[in-house]
Formats: structure tokens, C-alpha cells, sequence
């Protein structure tokens, strides 16, 4: 195990930061292109992009789709309560700082050691209203006050796979008691064929929220290939006309699924329970090729 000079200093240019975390072994590794930019990997596999010199880029495609929703939950710039389930290197907290400032975050990541490491190499804005808990992420947000959240961002994985007390109505039981009444939740979901996982959890969401969209690239919702999808679900009619237009706009556009189309989508799955969850399936090896 290795590490490298320290990311925040000056000087010659930055070299990879490796180091053992809870999780697994993490890696920061420099982005050629970008002067304070980094990825974050977990045993080979990429978790998070940041650009310390300008958050609000976001690099991943779902990362994109994500900042798309927390664009489109309030009037631009307006601040907002959010909670972060899932922390990796806190891109989408510092998104939110840098495009509503004001606003007051909570992140779960129940990884302390990964979390020191980013705290240390990538280290928040000390303005920024973010308070990270080292919790499992269910319980980190059964500790957030009722009717609390505008936003619930659910971007939890360990190793590659969602856990599967993250999956079920139960669990979006304690989403649904968190949220305000207006606000909205997004999950990062990874699926491939036969997207069993993935019609499962659209059926789960719709057993709890009215309003549901699904943004994801084609081939993944064809079932040609593994990949990320989000889920964004509320009660209130979703802006889904303009979160279709940023999709189709984007560097890899995505669709957006919605109404009696995203219904015929789950092909008749039903919704998961505690009882019933397991944890997403794993990509196949090629993925991180």
C-alpha cells in the first residue's frame, strides 16, 4: 500500500493516493484533464469524480442524471434539505453546496476510513452546510427528523452491489417519513439482463409514491448491456419534460421512461420486501474494463 503526495498542495504534478478503507482498497487517481479534478475507485471499481476546482461538474453519466433532479427539486439556487445516503467522495453533496448555496446536507457513509481519507485529499468547503454521519445507511436515516428533506439521494453500494435492506418498501416506508411533503427521492440503481432488479424496484417505488420517471441510457433499458438507471419518484407531478430534454442534452444521452410506458416497463413485478430483498446483482467483470 502506497500513498501519494497530498492532493491539496502545490507543485510537480499529483500521483495517485492508495489506501486500505473499510470497503476495500481506495484509490484517488489524478484526471489528466482537469488540474484538481480526481476519481475515486474501490477495489477497481469506480465510485466518484470530483473537481475540486469547480464542483458543480459532474463527470459520471449518473452522477449527471442525479445533478439534473437536484436542479429541477426547487427554483434555481434556492436552498435545500438534503440527505445523502451513500457518500463516496461527496460529489453530489458538494454539487448542491455549489449550485444552492445555503443549503443543509446530511451524508451517510458507513465507512469512516474512506470517509477520513476524502475529508483529508479532497476536503469539503469549510462554509458548506454538510454533516457526514459514519452510520449503515438505513440507520443514518432513521435518524433524520420527520418531514425533514427535500431531497433523498440513495447512492449506496457495497463493493458493487446494493444491499438488500436498501430495496424494499420498508425502506421506502422510512424515505417517504423522512421527505417533505412535496419532496423527492433518487436512486442510483445498477441492473442488466434481464433487469430483474430493476423492474423490482420501479414496482417497490410505485407502491409508495404516485409520480415516477426513470433515466437511464437506452441500451440499458433495452437489456443489451449492464449499466446505472435512476429512479426518481414523489407525489407531485415530476418536471419530466424538462429532465427529458437535459437527459437527450447530455455528453451520453440518456431516456427518460415515464407513466403507463414505465409501468409496461416493470412487466409485472412486484414490489420487494424486507422478507423478500436481496442485494442488486453484481456487474459482470467486463464493466470495469
Amino acid at each position: 500500500m502506497g500513498k501519494s503526495r497530498n492532493p491539496r498542495r502545490g507543485g510537480t504534478a499529483a500521483e495517485a493516493v492508495v489506501e486500505a478503507v473499510d470497503g476495500g482498497l481506495a484509490e484517488l487517481i489524478p484526471d489528466r484533464d482537469r488540474a484538481r479534478a480526481w476519481t475515486l475507485l474501490i477495489d477497481g471499481a469506480p465510485q466518484s469524480h470530483v473537481d475540486l476546482a469547480d464542483p458543480a461538474y459532474l463527470s459520471f453519466e449518473y452522477q449527471r442524471c442525479l445533478g439534473h433532479v437536484i436542479d429541477l427539486v426547487a427554483p434555481p439556487g434556492k436552498p435545500v434539505h438534503a440527505v445523502h445516503l451513500g457518500g463516496g467522495a461527496l460529489t453530489l453533496a458538494r454539487y448542491v453546496a455549489a449550485t444552492r448555496p445555503r443549503s443543509t446536507q446530511q451524508v451517510v457513509e458507513r465507512d469512516a476510513t474512506l470517509v477520513q481519507l476524502v475529508r483529508r485529499e479532497l476536503p469539503l468547503d469549510p462554509n458548506a452546510r454538510i454533516r457526514v454521519r459514519s452510520v449503515d445507511a438505513r440507520e443514518g436515516l432513521a435518524k433524520v427528523p420527520d418531514g425533514w428533506a427535500d431531497l433523498v439521494i440513495a447512492d449506496v453500494f457495497s463493493g458493487t452491489r446494493t444491499p438488500a435492506h436498501l430495496t424494499s418498501t420498508e425502506f421506502l416506508d422510512e424515505v417517504r417519513r423522512a421527505l417533505k411533503p412535496g419532496g423527492c427521492y433518487a436512486a442510483n440503481l445498477a441492473d442488466g439482463p434481464p433487469l430483474a432488479h430493476l423492474r423490482g424496484q420501479i414496482a417497490t417505488a410505485a407502491a409508495r409514491f404516485s409520480e415516477l420517471a426513470l433515466v437511464a441510457d437506452p441500451t440499458v433499458l433495452r437489456g443489451k448491456r449492464f449499466g446505472n438507471a435512476v429512479l426518481v419518484a414523489c407525489d407531485h407531478p415530476l418536471p419530466v419534460a424538462e429532465l427529458t430534454r437535459r437527459a437527450a442534452s447530455d455528453p451520453h444521452p440518456a431516456r427518460v421512461e415515464h407513466g403507463s410506458t414505465l409501468k409496461d416497463f416493470t412487466g409485472g413485478a412486484v414490489p420487494v420486501t424486507d422478507a423478500a430483498a436481496v442485494a442488486s446483482p453484481a456487474p459482470p467483470p467486463s464493466v470495469f474494463r
